[in-house]
């Protein structure tokens, strides 16, 4: 087995393994963060596959942008249950 065959397949389950931790993730934090982890990955899988515009854009649209529109949606919804819970 070739060291780029290895990588594939540790590519693969890593990529099978975050994908499976995004929607079993217990809170919405964790699943964010495993999403963004995906999408990382997958920009990587993309590369290695000898498609870099395609990576690139999985990488600034999938992982960076709705990672971040993620992230601030899910700070406003903990902002708003910590106010209706003082009020």
């Amino acid at each position: 087995m070739s060291l780029a065959l290895g990588f594939d397949l540790l590519l693969g389950c890593a990529l099978l393994w975050s994908a499976w931790r995004a929607l079993a993730a217990p809170g919405l934090d964790r699943a964010v963060v495993m999403f963004i982890v995906f999408g990382l990955l997958m920009a990587l899988a993309w590369a290695r596959l000898q498609a870099p515009d395609i990576g690139l854009a999985e990488a600034a649209i999938g992982a960076g942008l709705t990672g971040a529109l993620l992230l601030d949606a899910y700070g406003t919804l903990r902002r708003r249950d910590t106010d209706q819970e003082g009020s």
